[in-house]
């Protein structure tokens, strides 16, 4: 099957029963996106030789509703780390945290709206890691791509161990691993089901944690005001009271930047699920226009009213802010009911992550970057390798062959991610601390990686998906907003290289990616070599 043509571009041939690798792996050097447009090609849609959007997945099978991205969107945004760890950073900031937590939202709202834009004109499954390929070369998009799946991976345990943990406190007598396990076969069964099925467990999932944040925001307005009693201390004292407003000065706001800029990981996962979605652009469109507003009233809302009505350096901001300003309205059983808030939102938070790690995994073997096993029975022994800076070319490969292109569910994919999280787990448990500590700082940061990708990938596919198409959302701000976030993404790692506690992590992330760079470096230089072979 021939590779796609372009007019500055020499046929790249995939030779029947070998595998296709780039002709030069070691120099990876990424074709400007703005080249001449691909030569006509006679191909039905859907081919990987055509020049027509072909999206991944087929036609059979329950997809994805816009009400279930608009969740997904909403609910990944407002994880776990939101409620226990908005209260450590205005314990390590002051009130002057809401300045980190408002740059941080703008930081993530900036970075999710170059990603929509790239996921509604050129719906994916692999979502950044294809547009990674297609903009700046097909090391980048095996290295976020892989990236990204491991940490997930490392991350689904620390979540399964989380709900655990939490489960064995409301019934002492049952073992923390038969929870784990249980939690595992459950949410991986719902995994397996069709796409549409596993948006409407999510988007009731989401929905637990959005009512609770709206309740807060309710309860804390009527604190704040009076309507409710029972508030100890005057708003002036709590946010100029107790060393001022910034105690920590310009120092604090940053440690606090960096505390909780991770919070905001898991809004990418909308993208890569807007591939097996009805309608990718409409729903896509939606999903992002309502996230954006809700993380900042969410996000910015909750921190304004504990500042209001906590003082910043208690037990009590540190340790649980969000029981504690429902225990000052006089709500019974607050530590319960949070419990059981952080519960709903590890296992929505492990079933999202199972999810995008299949859907990653399988995109990067259908691009030939992985174990051609998980994407189902019936496909080619190996990938013919699209042609770099040819974004539809990319997407069209994805889409070829595999259960997503029949309109079934990747169980093998999501199979692997169900046995792996078990794995993870283990080591969550039986890892020497010293050794699960570089683990964990190793992804600590991923998140800022793959936003510095999706972002220089935008840059780069902007102008042509202008020229080649009618985009239904445009990142504001072109072309300065791109290097703002470039600029702000490379002022975190010097933040992270100045922290004491930040800069294992730099290193950590720097460490792992470069791992998974010369891995591809040294994958491409065996293929080449079989291939010379045979």
């Amino acid at each position: 099957m021939a590779g796609v043509v372009t007019g500055d571009t020499p046929l790249r041939a995939a030779h029947p029963g070998r595998p296709s690798v780039d002709q030069n792996p070691a120099s990876p050097r990424p074709r400007p996106v703005s080249g001449a447009r691909p030569a006509p090609v006679h191909a039905t849609p859907g081919d990987p030789a055509s020049g027509e959007p072909a999206s991944p997945v087929g036609s059979a099978g329950k997809r994805f509703k816009t009400r279930h991205l608009s969740m997904m969107a909403l609910g990944s945004a407002i994880g776990a780390g939101f409620f226990l760890g908005t209260g450590v950073a205005v314990s390590e900031a002051g009130p002057a945290v809401l300045v980190s937590y408002v740059l941080a939202a703008l930081l993530a709202i900036s970075v999710m709206y170059a990603l929509a834009e790239l996921a509604a004109a050129l719906p994916s499954t692999g979502s950044f890691s294809t547009y990674a390929e297609a903009g700046i070369g097909r090391w980048a998009g095996f290295t976020v791509g892989w990236l990204y799946w491991f940490t997930l991976i490392m991350v689904l345990g620390m979540e399964i161990t989380g709900a655990a943990g939490i489960f064995v406190n409301w019934f002492p007598a049952v073992p923390q691993w038969t929870v784990a396990l249980a939690v595992v076969v459950v949410l991986g069964g719902v995994n397996l089901l069709a796409a549409g099925d596993f948006g409407e467990v999510e988007a009731w999932l989401a929905g637990v944690k959005v009512f609770t944040i709206v309740a807060f925001l309710a309860i804390g307005l009527g604190l704040v005001s009076g309507i409710i009693p029972g508030r100890p201390e005057s708003v002036a004292d709590n946010v100029l009271g107790h060393g001022g407003w910034a105690p920590h000065g310009l120092a604090g706001i940053a440690v606090g930047l960096l505390a909780i800029i991770t919070s905001f990981g898991g809004i990418e996962i909308v993208t890569i699920a807007a591939a097996e979605s009805e309608e990718p652009q409409r729903a896509m469109g939606q999903a992002i226009r309502s996230v954006i507003w809700r993380i900042l009233v969410f996000y910015v809302g909750s921190v304004v009213l504990m500042i209001c009505l906590l003082p910043w350096n208690s037990d009590e901001m540190r340790s649980n802010p969000f029981a504690s300003v429902l225990d000052m309205a006089g709500i019974p059983a607050v530590g319960r009911i949070m419990e059981a808030v952080v519960f709903v939102a590890l296992v929505s938070a492990f079933s999202a992550n199972i999810y995008a790690s299949s859907r990653m995994a399988y995109s990067l073997s259908a691009r030939g970057m992985g174990a051609r096993w998980l994407l189902g029975g019936s496909v080619p022994s190996a990938a013919p390798v699209p042609e770099e800076g040819d974004a539809r070319s990319v997407v069209a490969h994805e889409g070829a062959s595999g259960d997503l292109s029949r309109g079934r569910t990747p169980r093998r994919a999501v199979s692997v991610s169900i046995a792996l999280a078990l794995v993870s787990v283990g080591l969550n448990w039986w890892l020497p601390e010293a050794l699960l500590g570089i683990l964990l700082n190793a992804i600590g940061m991923s998140l800022l990686v793959v936003w510095l990708f999706v972002v220089v990938s935008q840059m780069r596919l902007h102008p042509t998906l202008v020229r080649d198409t009618t985009l239904s959302i445009r990142m504001p701000g072109w072309p300065w907003l791109g290097w703002v976030v470039l600029v702000a993404l490379g002022a975190i790692a010097v933040l992270m290289a100045w922290s004491p506690s930040g800069r294992p992590q730099l290193i950590g992330v720097a460490a792992l990616t470069a791992l998974i760079a010369g891995l591809y470096t040294l994958r491409q230089h065996w293929l080449l070599r079989r291939a010379a072979r045979d």
